[in-house]
């Protein structure tokens, strides 16, 4: 067993960290009482999200029919888009502005949860589009205030977007995803119910179970949180604040959880615990990276989605032609924590002993060489891609890959080292094939 591992105090650094944590009700039969949730926070008019898909699914029914017992008026939108886009995010707020609602309410994964995210924010504050984009494609600019009361109910088991207050979303004309970050977008409540994923094939668990592992180990192996400067009044702390107590709390546990269930959640439909283990973990890995961030393999994922709309991924046949997040990111982890290992080596070798990795007799400093071991052995698994050239990208492709990836800079300082546009370069050409 490893030792907890201490934050130790920096001269000129941070002393103190903010923890902003949403509201969750979790467990089964819960999205039932989701009318009496909504009628609670004062909402009467509701903008109910979801996508065409989850629309005509057991879950969605559940949720509408209590929404409607409650006596709330209630405008379903079905149009999100699977990865969302610019233009699909634009339509939504379209919707949005014209509905005059008091509430909102997402019933689907990490993309219709996003959506309804950003169609909130610009019903609220009408701005253009790029404006509260995270720079460097968009202004950056901070959002003014609250928006509307907003509760999300996830029916996938990885994104964790029911706990954090970023929107993430394709820029088609720029090849790269980006987003909106800001404390005022966290939905008000998560309503997590395991039985919302019972039906999910298992390329879908696989992909967004990765992404909960992703998400928990990048956020353990982030930069500490006392290595940012000390805040003051024109520069508050940041979501992304780096590892912290709090955030290690969620973030092995999750880890833990993802270990222990995604292998037999993929391989075994009717694994029932498995499944409710991996929901938890996902909500608690959101809670861990909503606080102290994500880093290289998230960064390195953008441009994976973002170049590549033509492959179509197990358990997405029913999709349009994308890379699905989950597999954007962890096609790149292994890479990326074989780098990252030598800056945080215990960190490392503690997430790959929560992740079930052999770790006896092993020195912190091969932490992060027997993380990836664990991770693609995993990976080989549940039947992912053998890296990106499984996803038809080839050295030819890395200088695009590149230049998508270091526009996250938002992203990129929150890992442990520092990241070159040469260092990506040897990441991508690391991460086109493992196995």
């Amino acid at each position: 067993m490893i030792d907890s591992i201490a934050h130790p105090i920096l001269p000129d650094g941070d002393t103190g960290f903010t923890v902003e944590a949403a509201s969750m009700k979790f467990g089964r039969g819960v999205l039932a009482e989701l009318g009496n949730d909504a009628k609670g926070m004062g909402m009467r008019r509701v903008a109910l999200f979801t996508d065409p898909l989850v629309a005509g699914i057991a879950p969605f029914a559940t949720a509408l029919e209590s929404l409607k017992a409650a006596g709330l008026d209630v405008v379903v939108y079905d149009r999100c888009r699977v990865e969302p886009t610019s233009a699909s995010f634009l339509d939504a707020a379209a919707f949005a502005r014209d509905g005059g609602f008091d509430g909102y309410i997402s019933i689907g994964g990490g993309s219709v949860i996003d959506t309804a995210k950003a169609a909130n924010l610009f019903a609220t504050h009408p701005a253009d589009f790029l404006a509260y984009v995270n720079k460097p494609l968009g202004e950056g600019r901070p959002v003014p205030g609250p928006v509307k009361p907003h509760i999300a109910c996830p029916t996938t088991c990885g994104t964790g977007s029911e706990t954090t207050g970023v929107a993430i979303f394709d820029h088609v004309e720029k090849q790269v995803k980006t987003g909106i970050s800001s404390r005022y977008l966290r939905p008000n409540l998560a309503v997590v119910d395991p039985a919302t994923i019972d039906s999910l094939p298992p390329g879908v668990i696989a992909s967004t179970g990765f992404d909960v592992l992703t998400h928990a180990i990048e956020s353990h192996t982030a930069r500490p949180y006392r290595t940012r400067p000390r805040p003051d009044a024109a520069n508050p702390r940041p979501p992304y604040q780096g590892a912290n107590p709090w955030s290690d709390i969620g973030s092995l546990q999750a880890i833990r959880l993802g270990g222990q269930y995604l292998e037999r959640a993929v391989n075994d439909p009717s694994d029932e615990e498995a499944r409710d283990a991996l929901m938890f973990a996902a909500t608690l890995a959101g809670l861990a990276f909503g606080n102290a961030g994500v880093h290289i393999p998230h960064a390195m994922s953008y441009s994976v989605a973002g170049m590549n709309h033509n492959f179509t991924a197990i358990g997405y046949e029913k999709a349009e032609p994308m890379v699905p997040h989950g597999v954007s990111v962890v096609l790149n982890a292994p890479a990326a924590f074989r780098f990252t290992g030598p800056a945080a080596p215990e960190r490392h070798l503690r997430a790959a002993d929560a992740l079930g990795a052999d770790v006896r007799d092993v020195s912190p400093a091969d932490g992060g060489a027997i993380l990836a071991a664990r991770l693609i052995a995993m990976m080989k698994a549940t039947h992912l891609p053998n890296g990106l050239s499984a996803l038809g990208y080839s050295e030819a492709d890395i200088p695009g890959l590149v230049r998508g990836a270091i526009a996250q800079q938002r992203l990129l300082t929150i890992a442990p080292r520092p990241v070159t546009e040469d260092d990506l370069r040897g990441l991508y050409a690391d991460a086109m094939a493992y196995w």
